[in-house]
């Protein structure tokens, strides 16, 4: 017979580690991660470069990554200055380390208002452009167009109760609910 297992209930997800280079840039682990996948989409290996273990990127492609990121320069001049801090040298090419500095900055100077505005369009998915509160039939929907047919209503009552604090299913979630659920999710 197997050994059984402690503490009972389903595995723990595991936590990634933050890496000496999140450390430096005051961003978690997923912030990195995030970051890595968008600098893995236009990096390549370069002879001249033979260090850089994740490849360089050309300087062409930084907007085109920072967009992948969701942090697009403001102007021609921001990518001006931003290429111009991650490429000194002028060789025509970034390297990781360069880039995750670039990124986790434009990540700090989110502004409070930009966060919020993204919280409201995400609540507006939610209830199809309403004012709201969220309720279980746009949860139910949002369930189909995801193809998530699996997901019990039970499930989704638990989830409007939890965002809601327990109030009744017919209250629905607030946008002042949702928000408080995205900040304790570590969404926004």
């Amino acid at each position: 017979m197997p050994p059984k297992r402690r503490g009972g209930g389903a595995p723990k997800e595991r936590k990634t580690r933050q890496s000496k280079l999140a450390k430096e840039n005051n961003i978690t682990a997923e912030e990195e991660n995030e970051i890595k996948e968008a600098f893995g989409l236009f990096a390549d290996k370069n002879d001249e470069f033979q260090d850089q273990k994740e490849g360089v990127m050309r300087t062409e492609d930084v907007r085109r990554a920072l967009v992948a990121l969701g942090l697009p320069p403001d102007s021609a001049s921001e990518l001006s200055s931003i290429i111009a801090a991650v490429d000194p040298t002028s060789t025509g090419f970034v390297t990781y380390d360069a880039f995750v500095s670039v990124a986790a900055a434009k990540l700090h100077m989110r502004s409070d208002d930009a966060l919020a505005a993204e919280v409201d369009a995400a609540y507006r998915l939610f209830t199809q452009g309403s004012d709201g509160p969220i309720t279980i039939n746009h949860l139910r929907r949002i369930a189909r167009d995801l193809k998530e047919d699996s997901v019990k209503d039970e499930l989704l009552k638990d989830m409007i109760r939890e965002a809601n604090g327990g109030d009744s299913l017919q209250q629905g979630v607030t946008l002042e609910q949702f928000r408080d659920v995205m900040s304790r999710a570590g969404v926004f």
